[in-house]
């Protein structure tokens, strides 16, 4: 599963429950069921933006000789993935729960940085501090997007269950 997005669906009744609630002309139904949806995707969300915000990285060691020093940007990498992390809700069309990292709110030079940390490896190749010609590596926890995303899938499925069911039962 890519970092890009994670929709919770069922398609089927989704759009079928979604055309009769367009023929039932009930806006306030259609709020109800919108907001119960959203209600079940927050949590993951919220956990994503706390995995993303405490995943640890680490350094391979310095090597004899060589220099350190303070990072020359001031902006946090994990609080700035953390902070692009969104959630919509869809009741027509294709409806659903979708969580993602909205590439649009990352810096240019940060836009690929979520599906490189989400790695199989766990591997960040990146230039130390700009220098084309010296290159190092650093470690995360592999695929912690998609582990996140099955801890969450269960309850999720559940609660959009139960709300298509409650939705279903005062359109009969």
């Amino acid at each position: 599963m890519a970092v890009g997005s994670v929709q919770i669906t069922g398609t089927g009744q989704l759009i079928e429950l979604s055309r009769r609630l367009n023929a039932a002309g009930g806006p306030r139904l259609k709020q109800n069921m919108q907001r119960r949806i959203r209600r079940a995707a927050e949590p993951l969300r919220n956990d994503m933006q706390q995995t993303i915000r405490t995943l640890p990285i680490n350094a391979e060691p310095r090597k004899a000789g060589s220099r350190g020093g303070p990072s020359p940007t001031t902006r946090p990498l994990r609080a700035t993935i953390a902070d692009a992390v969104r959630l919509s809700v869809r009741t027509t069309g294709n409806p659903g729960a979708r969580v993602w990292v909205d590439r649009s709110a990352l810096p240019s030079d940060l836009e690929t940085m979520p599906l490189v940390m989400n790695s199989a490896n766990g591997r960040i190749r990146h230039k130390v501090f700009g220098n084309k010609k010296r290159w190092v590596n650093q470690w995360t926890t592999p695929l912690w997007w998609d582990k996140t995303v099955r801890a969450h899938t269960p309850r999720m499925q559940a609660e959009v269950a139960r709300v298509l069911g409650d939705v279903r039962r005062e359109l009969t």
